[in-house]
Order: structure tokens, then sequence, then C-alpha cells
């Protein structure tokens, strides 16, 4: 592998002193994932510090490590810098200044990881392309991310988020992004934020980072397009385009759900583009049509990108599908148990009720960080469930009591305050033909439905 990073450039980029001469050719903050070659980071998180894993790192045959006090018997090289933090949001604005990648900037709130991933699949049929690895989009994750893109990188997709005013802001200064893509607006964080007109103004923060000449893309059929748009202008950005539907400069025309995903039509910037998508919802074609804007901006070839879509799939924990043993036979899981908003469950409600089923059952978890509405919130979901003809509904977590006393007993099966309370409820109950949707904000750790429902054993 090409070299990530050299000693001199490292020090030269954090101000920092390096024991010993070495060459990283990754990045890496965690020592059970880290690979032979990477830089070790020991960040100091509420939990863990990671100066106490600089031994772990160099067993793990760690290149050097960045570190801020001195580490006894470490094992290899150190690069000591006044604070890790800051050592490595200097290597991300050095890797940003040195590279000549086309960038993009992904922010939302929804729908940003799996955007980021359609980007990345897209822009990697046109060039080398380097994307964000998971949701590492805050403070630590951007510059590491930043930090990580390799020399020879065409592209650049990077995911950023927030839950404060002023992070997103600070994030983009790093990315500097010649593309800017906000995936949608809706009710998350309303505990910091109160209202959508703030969540919108602390979304478009991102705009304020783009470079000169380059585009902010905003979601035309959301309600507050035009503050985003009002915002891009603040911030002197020229070039302003929207996706969406009737008017967008990348327009979608249609969906069609298939066995194996979605036939999509659509128009990007007067051109017509029809492919396919291994995933399902009109949620997620609206935010393939996005991220084949993007591309058409930075003056990549659409169809090319829009080919190299046929192979995405729904993420682990954002729409992800499996089939489990079932009795009589077996059943669909659709696994949205990652994170929920109003907005997101909407969509996921929807996808459950087009989906073919003997029987539509929903196990919802808490949407967290609500606010002061959150009883509201929570019980306004019984009209989508009742759009989705959901047969049977689990509901899990405190703030869920409100939509279980909202919802007509023929839809209610059972409630319970933890996830890990109605799982063996819900995997007991599986039938031939079932088609479940298991979602929830991260919190409510609906990951536990999931692997009740993996534990039944996976159907071919």
């Amino acid at each position: 592998m090409s070299a990530l990073w050299t000693s001199d450039e490292a020090q030269a980029a954090t101000l920092g002193s390096a024991s010993h001469a070495f060459t990283a050719t990754g990045m890496s903050i965690d020592t059970r994932t880290l690979k032979p070659g990477d830089l070790f980071v020991a960040l100091k998180g509420d939990a863990r510090d990671g100066h106490d894993f600089v031994r772990t790192a160099f067993e793990a045959k760690a290149s050097a490590a960045l570190v801020s006090r001195k580490v006894d018997g470490a094992g290899g090289p150190l690069l000591t810098v006044a604070h890790v933090q800051r050592g490595l949001e200097d290597l991300g604005r050095a890797s940003r200044a040195r590279s000549f990648a086309k960038i993009v900037a992904v922010t939302g709130s929804a729908g940003k990881t799996t955007t980021k991933e359609m980007l990345r699949l897209g822009f990697a049929a046109l060039g080398n392309t380097h994307a964000s690895a998971s949701s590492y989009n805050n403070h630590w994750g951007v510059p590491l991310s930043l930090a990580s893109m390799p020399r020879e990188a065409q592209f650049g997709i990077f995911e950023v988020g927030m839950n404060h005013f002023g992070e997103l802001r600070n994030l983009v200064s790093f990315v500097r992004p010649h593309v800017a893509l906000v995936t949608t607006i809706a009710p998350a964080h309303l505990e910091f934020f109160g209202n959508c007109e703030a969540i919108a103004d602390a979304k478009s923060e991102i705009f304020e980072g783009i470079e000169p000449g380059g585009a902010a893309l905003i979601p035309a059929d959301n309600e507050y397009a035009a503050r985003l748009t009002a915002r891009a202008r603040q911030a002197g950005v020229s070039r302003i385009l929207t996706f969406g539907t009737n008017g967008a400069d990348a327009r979608l025309i249609g969906c069609y759900e298939t066995e194996s995903g979605m036939k999509v039509e659509s128009e990007i910037m007067g051109r017509r583009v029809d492919f396919r998508v291994a995933a399902h919802g009109a949620h997620i074609a609206g935010n393939v049509v996005g991220a084949l804007l993007a591309v058409a901006v930075l003056e990549g070839e659409v169809l090319n990108a829009a080919a190299a879509l046929s192979h995405f799939e729904a993420l682990k924990g954002r729409g992800a599908r499996f089939r489990v043993r079932a009795n009589g036979g077996s059943a669909e899981v659709i696994d949205e148990s990652y994170n929920a908003n109003p907005a997101s469950m909407a969509a996921a409600l929807k996808l459950l009720g087009s989906a073919k089923a003997k029987r539509r059952i929903a196990v919802l978890g808490d949407m967290l960080e609500m606010g002061p509405d959150a009883a509201a919130h929570h019980a306004g979901l019984a009209k989508d469930i009742e759009e989705a003809r959901a047969d049977s509904v689990y509901l899990n977590g405190p703030s869920m009591k409100a939509l279980w006393d909202a919802l007509p007993a023929s839809r209610r099966t059972a409630y319970a305050e933890s996830s890990a309370e109605n799982a063996p409820r819900v995997a007991a109950a599986l039938e031939d033909g079932d088609v479940v949707l298991v979602k929830g904000s991260l919190g409510s750790k609906m990951a536990a439905i999931i692997d009740a429902l993996k534990a039944r054993g996976l159907a071919s």
C-alpha cells in the first residue's frame, strides 16, 4: 500500500514529535479493527483512554501511535502532540489541503449514511473514491475519515452530523466540500432544538463550508426547502440545485417495486436516467436521485454511476432484509433498528404496508431526543400504522406507551418497557409468510429484537 502518512508529514501537520521514523498506511482508533500499518490514535473518551491500548495496538502491528503523554513500554514509534483530538484534526485538515479530490458532504435528519454509501458506490464507478466508514460523522469521525483519505483519491464522500448548533459548522470547515447535499429535514434531536426551523438552520451550516463555485443540493419536496435555500444564499453559495419530484433539477419520475428491489425512473438535469436499485422504498429512490445529481454537478458520467447503483443494497439496521425460520416456513425481516424519528418511522411503515405478506408485523421502539412533545410524536404514528395495515404491533420503551394507548385494540399485540422483554415474544410468534419491521432509535436497543429473530436460524 502507498504511504498515507510519513513521520515527517505527520510531525509537520500536528507540530508533534516522533520518537522514531515511521510510515503509516491507514488510521485507527480501535485496536479490535486495527490493520497492520495503521497509525493508532489514542483518543480519550468518557469511558476509556486510548493510551491504555497503545501496547495492544503495537502488538497488532500498528506503525505508530498518536499520543499526548508518555507510554511506558509502548513497543513502537510515538508521535507525541499537545492534544490527541487536536492532532487528529490537524491530520484531517492536512489531508484535505493536499488532496485534489472532488469532495461531497452529506447531512440531513435521516438517510445520511445510506446516501453516503450510494454516493460511494456511484462515484467508485468513475474513479478512485474514498468515503467515511460506517457512521463516522461526529467530532472525531469526520477528521478521522479525512485523515484516512488516500493521496490518490479522485472523489471523497463525507457524512457530517450534529445535535447542537455550531457542530456542523466546525466539521464542514474540515471537509470544505465542492458539493453539499441535505437529504431531508424532519423532527430529530428536538430535545436540543425545539422545532424543525431550528433543525433546518443547524443543518444549513453545511453550506458555509462549500468551496467557491460549489453547489448546495436541497430536497425540493421538503417543507423546509425554501428555508434551506435562503440559508445557502446567505452563505454565499451561487449554485443551488434541487432534487425531488415536480420541478426539481433532478426529478424522480417513478419507482416500482420488484422482487429484487426497485426500478427507478428519473431525469437528472434534463437527461432521462432509468436504473435499478437492490433496495426498497420511495425514500431510498429520492436519495438516489440526489446522489446522481451530485455526480452530474461534478461532471461525472451519470449513466455509469446509475448502473453501479444496481449493486446497492440496504444497510444493516437501515433497511437490510433477511429471512428467518418461522412456524410452518419462513418470515421476512426488515431491519431498521439503527435509528428513528417520525419521518423515518413513517417511511418504514409505508414500506411495510407495501409488502406482500400474510401478516404485517410492526415492532417499534422509542424515538429518542423528541423533547417535550415526545408523547404526541409517538402517538401520531397510529395513523401510519393504520395506513400500513399492520396486523400485529409490538411496542417497546416508555415513550411508546403513548402510541400503545392510541392504537385500536385490534392492532395491539404486546407492550413492554424494554426490547429485551418483548424479543422472545416476537420470535415465538413468527409464522410462515410474515413480514416483520423492526425499527427504533439506537438507544432503544432494537438490535435485541433482531438478534432474537436471527436466533431462530436464517432461512434460505
